[in-house]
């Protein structure tokens, strides 16, 4: 396998080391600075945060405050605002970054692929005609053009349309 260097990722790995079993997303909704957490938008009952291990450039997540596992066990208005922020997210990344198309979806549960199975979060991820290439099929590697902190500042505007 061939190695795409990325040493600013340590950083994030000790953080996460350091902090224990405690859950990422009840951690990152607590009150801090959201540009350094790479939350764009806090909403009434969810958040919208950056990906830090992303699919391609502009991945983010549209995750409930509520420590919640399980889709039928979000209220019908975290259903309602969680969409609505992905609606906006979509817009807002059209817009920002020339977004031509997207994956949106639910992860359920570890044997379904969610890294975090005990607290439900939606991935919105932007794509572009050409953006898969032979680097991950045959090289198992994913080149990202664009450091996070850019990625973040390129769509940040968007988000204060919705409100905060």
């Amino acid at each position: 396998m061939e190695r795409l260097w990325a040493p600013w990722r340590m950083k994030f790995i000790e953080e996460l080391r350091d902090k224990g079993s405690g859950c990422i997303f009840c951690e990152l909704a607590a009150p801090g600075d959201d540009r350094k957490r790479l939350i764009l938008h806090r909403g009434e009952s969810c958040y919208a945060v950056m990906n830090r291990y992303p699919y391609n450039n502009g991945h983010m997540m549209v995750v409930p405050y509520r420590h919640e596992g399980e889709l039928g066990g979000l209220a019908a208005a975290e259903h309602r605002e969680m969409l609505s922020v992905c609606a906006h997210a979509v817009r807002i990344m059209r817009d920002a970054m020339e977004a031509e198309g997207f994956n949106i979806g639910l992860n359920i549960g570890a044997v379904a692929g969610a890294g975090v199975a005990d607290h439900i979060h939606m991935h919105l991820v932007p794509r572009w005609r050409g953006d898969s290439n032979f680097l991950p099929v045959l090289g198992e590697t994913k080149c990202m053009p664009e450091y996070l902190e850019d990625t973040y500042a390129r769509l940040i505007d968007g988000f204060s349309a919705i409100g905060r």
